[in-house]
């Protein structure tokens, strides 16, 4: 079944335009935050556009820098913080006043912060493929990629540290990660090749770094763990087995918060929605039925 989708442009208070896509007209909604940053959100609406029914719509829009919205070059923009502003300016434009927030990815750090920020605003927060202790990230990261073998460490390591990372072996290196640990399909859903294809970097170099295995940029020392027991809204958190957010990133999520559950796929990296779609949107609907 075809769900009808409206799309809105939306100013906001910095005078950029936003594009905001909404799928179904149920009274509850649920808020997509996409990975990134930069990253258009197409690859996560359009697999989550099934749970637009008679009680959800769900909504998703192209975060500033990304997508069908204002682009624009400044990486003053680029922090959570005004990122953050920017998820509540679109939740009041849809005249939602409370959502179920999920965020996947970098997400995740928004919507951490969200929660944190506006937490009479979330009715339930669905932490998918995410972390919000970013040191522990990077040591879990450099241990996925120590499976890599020390030669390819080293390489890899020398590669960063000469500024030579755009090198054909390097980039062999982040394939081979990227297919272990981003999405273990033989061949990628065209919605998430679409939205790599329109990555735009600048958002991203600002705020992450170069690719998903370094972290350079200003969130790099960011951890908001200890903080997440002031989140009392009911949490699902998910990861998949093979995590480049590793299910050990959503085990530390899961005993902060107070009032969570989690689920680990077991067949899945960083996209169960394309890897395991049958078993993560029954544990995604299972979740949101008991609210």
């Amino acid at each position: 079944m075809t769900i009808p989708m409206e799309t809105r442009r939306i100013k906001l208070a910095e005078g950029y335009e936003v594009v905001v896509y909404i799928h179904g007209d149920g009274p509850e909604t649920l808020l997509l935050a996409n990975g990134g940053p930069g990253l258009p959100c197409r690859y996560l609406r359009e697999p989550h556009a099934r749970l637009a029914d008679g009680r959800f719509r769900v909504v998703a829009w192209d975060q500033l820098g990304c997508g069908a919205s204002d682009r624009p070059d400044d990486s003053s923009l680029w922090t959570l913080e005004r990122y953050v502003a920017e998820a509540d300016q679109v939740r009041a434009a849809v005249g939602a006043e409370r959502v179920h927030f999920l965020g996947h990815s970098w997400g995740s750090w928004l919507g951490t912060e969200y929660c944190l920020t506006y937490p009479e605003r979330v009715a339930s927060y669905i932490i998918a493929d995410g972390a919000c202790d970013i040191p522990h990230l990077v040591s879990e990261l450099n241990r996925l990629r120590g499976a890599l073998g020390s030669e390819t460490v080293a390489m890899m390591i020398a590669r960063e540290a000469a500024g030579t990372i755009d090198h054909p072996e390097y980039q062999a290196a982040i394939t081979l990660l990227n297919y272990r640990h981003v999405c273990r399909l033989a061949e990628w859903p065209e919605s998430l090749t679409a939205s790599l294809a329109e990555w735009n970097m600048g958002p991203y170099m600002t705020m992450q770094g170069p690719n998903e295995f370094t972290y350079t940029g200003n969130m790099k020392d960011w951890n908001r763990v200890p903080a997440m027991s002031a989140i009392e809204a009911p949490c699902l958190v998910i990861a998949g087995k093979y995590d480049e957010l590793t299910p050990a990133c959503s085990y530390k999520m899961h005993a902060a918060l107070p009032n969570s559950r989690i689920a680990i796929f077991d067949h899945s990296s960083h996209m169960p929605f394309y890897e395991e779609p049958e078993a993560y949107f029954a544990t995604l609907s299972g979740f949101l039925a008991g609210l």
